[in-house]
């Protein structure tokens, strides 16, 4: 099951969402399914939005 999205307005960091898209992978063992293969894109433009935000943490 999929986690459940972040409400309106609730921004989490971009290292945050990177280490969801990586746990992401793992569970899939390396391919997606469809149904992974959406959750993917949502993160992807999460994480990107993040980015564009500045809310990245230092590595």
């Amino acid at each position: 099951m999929s986690p459940s999205p972040q409400p309106s307005g609730s921004v989490r960091s971009a290292s945050a969402v990177n280490e969801q898209i990586r746990e992401l992978w793992l569970r899939a063992g390396g391919t997606l399914s469809a149904e992974e293969r959406v959750e993917y894109e949502k993160l992807v433009m999460e994480w990107a939005a993040a980015v564009r935000c500045g809310v990245g943490e230092a590595a």
